[in-house]
């Protein structure tokens, strides 16, 4: 009984001695490629990475670290976010004085904000750019698809993560940027002002829609966002990792040579880490969040505009209806990103940037029209195009809405069968050509509205503004 009783207990120790080390040493001191292999199955956060990957796949311009770095930054919000969290105090009368509080009296308490909000906005632009990166690498198409989908909601969380975030400090800056963004809400048909009401708490932003946002800030977005990005990263896995990268025209291998992730994988993975927290460190020591006047609800700023990643949508106002520029535009934008894993497309391209020769210049091409067509447009609409005084007897949804959409939608469908017809272009070629044409614009919008609108927003020079 003895002897039986001392096996058991040696196993068990055995069995806790390599759980711990599975934890704390194993990615450190594997000894070789089957402890290794055993290490990642059995490790949790391991578990979310392939044992094995294509050797290719690990170069740093296929990937450029984005998804990593997108994790990275979201774990410097929540732990800076737990540690404002302290302090704040989310009321319309103690909300900006805690603010203030956390920068002037608290030891590092400037630095912790501006980590927190500099981190917050590159995520933005980092995820984005991992959209763009998975797109142009065709990192949609079978068997991502849903993968796909699951990028896009947290794409979207992420932007509802700063919106709610950014009216926080209830300074003039976030208020009035908040006021205008729940107020496009209002030209949704039927429900818009009830929809209204409900995100703002009341008929008017105060101490409920300070509430509400806090409430969705620090315990609703973050929920979602750690169960998305840890089905995003098991996705990535059970579809045996990104993409692998080939040259066009080239043939994908059907056993391509493999590494193990540990430490191939995982040591780039680290060192990208480190130097992007060092990045966002030593930006935050040099360039201070922004935090303008107490709010004040009677006076509004000249110009008062939305938070730079909805600046867009703003610019849009002022070349459509609101119905348009609010709701059936980005739907159908929405619409089409949710679509494109699973339209048919006669062949992938997938691992291939651009799909081929053709698609890189095709999409230079897109880009060049968006470029020159986008600013033109802008200008023409502020300075000559005047649709009250040319249909003034059509209602303002007609002739400043469904009208110019139904050219616009009409340039656009003509483009992309020309570009079908005339350059021979497969159906993946011509959509990421009409894919390129469309980002680019919506970047000259937001470029725009952030540095071209001045005081009425009118458009200016930034030297001028």
């Amino acid at each position: 009984m003895s002897d039986a009783g001392s096996d058991q207990s040696e196993g068990r120790v055995g069995l806790g001695r390599r759980f711990w080390r599975s934890v704390f040493r194993g990615p450190l001191y594997p000894r070789d490629d089957r402890e290794r292999k055993w290490v990642v199955v059995n490790n949790l956060i391991l578990h979310f990475r392939p044992v094995q990957l294509p050797a290719r796949s690990l170069k740093y311009t296929h990937t450029f670290g984005l998804g990593g770095m997108s994790l990275v930054l979201f774990l410097l919000l929540a732990a800076t976010g737990v540690l404002l969290m302290f302090v704040y105090e989310p009321s319309p009368e103690r909300a900006y004085e805690s603010i203030r509080a956390l920068e002037n009296e608290v030891f590092f308490g400037k630095l912790v904000r501006n980590i927190h909000h500099w981190s917050a906005n590159f995520l933005i632009a980092v995820v984005f750019l991992h959209l763009l990166r998975v797109y142009f690498t065709g990192g949609y198409h079978a068997p991502r698809q849903f993968n796909w989908l699951i990028g896009l909601t947290l794409l979207l969380c992420v932007l509802v993560s700063n919106f709610t975030g950014y009216l926080l400090p209830w300074d003039q800056l976030s208020y009035w940027a908040i006021t205008i963004c729940t107020g496009m809400i209002g030209y949704v048909p039927l429900i818009g002002e009830w929809l209204q009401g409900v995100i703002r708490g009341g008929p008017e932003i105060g101490s409920a829609t300070l509430i509400n946002f806090y409430t969705f800030h620090t315990t609703v977005v973050p929920v979602l966002l750690i169960v998305l990005m840890a089905w995003h990263f098991w996705r990535v896995r059970k579809a045996h990792g990104v993409v692998v990268p080939r040259a066009p025209g080239e043939e994908l291998e059907e056993k391509p040579e493999s590494v193990l992730a540990l430490p191939n994988l995982l040591m780039r993975e680290f060192a990208v880490a480190l130097i992007l927290v060092a990045f966002v460190m030593a930006f935050s020591v040099f360039v201070n969040a922004p935090l303008d006047a107490a709010a004040n609800p009677g006076m509004s700023p000249n110009p008062a505009k939305a938070p730079w990643y909805f600046v867009g949508f703003q610019e849009l106002l002022f070349h459509f209806h609101g119905s348009f520029a609010v709701v059936v535009i980005p739907l159908l934008v929405a619409a089409a990103l949710v679509l494109l894993p699973y339209l048919r497309y006669d062949h992938q391209g997938e691992g291939v940037w651009f799909v081929s020769l053709r698609g890189r210049q095709l999409g230079v091409a897109a880009a060049l029209i968006a470029l020159v067509v986008t600013p033109l447009w802008i200008v023409l609409d502020e300075y000559w195009i005047d649709y009250a005084a040319w249909l003034s007897g059509l209602p303002p949804v007609l002739r400043e809405g469904a009208l110019p959409f139904a050219v616009l939608l009409a340039l656009i469908v003509g483009l992309y069968i020309a570009i079908r017809r005339r350059f021979s272009a497969s159906r993946v070629e011509a959509v990421q050509a009409m894919f390129v044409l469309l980002g680019v614009a919506f970047a000259i919008l937001t470029i725009t509205g952030v540095w071209f609108r001045g005081a009425g927003m009118a458009l200016a020079w930034p030297w001028n503004l």
